[in-house]
């Protein structure tokens, strides 16, 4: 059943305000769909406290999408699956900060990596980087990745990172666009947000993600700026959703189907966020620096959502897959 509005995003809408200040709020009320889509990306710095910024989750992240000690993706990538290849040309659509792209462009195996993005300021801070480390094989154009039309070229490796969800019509961008993109023997590569459209959870998960929260201790349940405590998620709904960023998650349950109907499996392993994501949303930040305590209530939530993913589908995904026409 899908939700249209909820407490969550009233919640939500007052932490934006305290986060971002006025001006933001008042500009997803912009009647174009682009505008207000850039709004929620076209920053340099963003002051929230969500599950990523845990270095606890993107390390528990690393150890599952590469079952190795490697601890940084794209060096596992390179290793394993691109060792053998030189002169990569990559083209990466929605790159928002490039810092996968900047880690790409670090191996020299790559000769051209093109980053593609509508927000502007996070491209000019990326290409500034670049600059400074002197990777002369990595490029940046500011242009709705949407906009496939202009993109005239063949790629080796065509790579969304946390972009693929805010794609409308999966099954044609997958299933004719991409190919077009890749050259016969080409990979593709995400990382990728992969569950539920428009985060509309079912029943079951809200019910879990709740009873995770209830194992969090009161004083690390206090949300990031304000004076008031996590009890409980009801979930996003529908009019927020559209209203804050009319591309996110549009068309998300396509992903997986349309990947495993379009292209063969090199490579696939699911990281979750089922329970972590929202069972930690706005209070991410008490978990930064951990003590014993806090220590211990992250692996008892990384428990919990192991055995939750034992009999359910991951909600992200790492993985490489090659065309089914190659």
């Amino acid at each position: 059943m899908k939700r249209i509005i909820t407490l969550d995003d009233f919640i939500e809408t007052y932490t934006k305000l305290q986060q971002r200040g006025l001006n933001f709020i008042t500009s997803k009320f912009n009647l174009n769909d682009i505008a207000r889509a850039k709004t929620a990306f076209n920053h340099s710095n963003i002051s929230a406290a969500n599950w990523w910024i845990i270095p606890k989750v993107t390390e528990r992240w690393h150890k599952l999408i590469t079952r190795t000690s490697i601890t940084n993706i794209e060096d596992f990538t390179v290793k394993r699956f691109l060792n053998d290849q030189q002169h990569i040309r990559m083209l990466s659509l929605g790159s928002g900060d490039c810092s996968s792209e900047l880690a790409f462009a670090k191996h020299p195996n790559f000769k051209d990596i093109l980053c593609t993005d509508i927000a502007d300021k996070r491209l000019n801070k990326a290409k500034q980087i670049a600059k400074e480390k002197g990777l002369n094989n990595i490029r940046f154009e500011i242009q709705d990745a949407n906009d496939l039309a202009s993109l005239k070229e063949t790629y080796d490796i065509v790579y969304f990172k946390a972009s693929l969800h805010h794609f409308k019509s999966i099954e044609s961008l997958l299933g004719t666009h991409i190919k077009q993109l890749l050259k016969p023997d080409g990979l593709l590569i995400i990382n990728e947000y992969v569950g539920p459209t428009r985060l509309q959870f079912p029943k079951h998960q809200l019910k879990a993600i709740n009873k995770a929260l209830k194992g969090i201790p009161k004083p690390y349940r206090k949300r990031y700026k304000l004076n008031l405590y996590k009890n409980k998620v009801y979930g996003p709904g529908l009019a927020r959703m559209i209203l804050a960023d009319p591309s996110e998650c549009i068309d998300s349950a396509s992903i997986m189907p349309t990947l495993h109907k379009h292209y063969s499996t090199v490579y696939e392993v699911g990281y979750g966020g089922n329970i972590l994501t929202l069972a930690l949303k706005d209070i991410a930040h008490h978990f930064i620096e951990l003590n014993d305590e806090k220590a211990e209530i992250l692996n008892r939530l990384f428990e919990y959502e192991d055995n939750y993913l034992k009999k359910h589908p991951s909600d992200h995904i790492f993985g490489i897959y090659k065309p089914n026409n190659a």
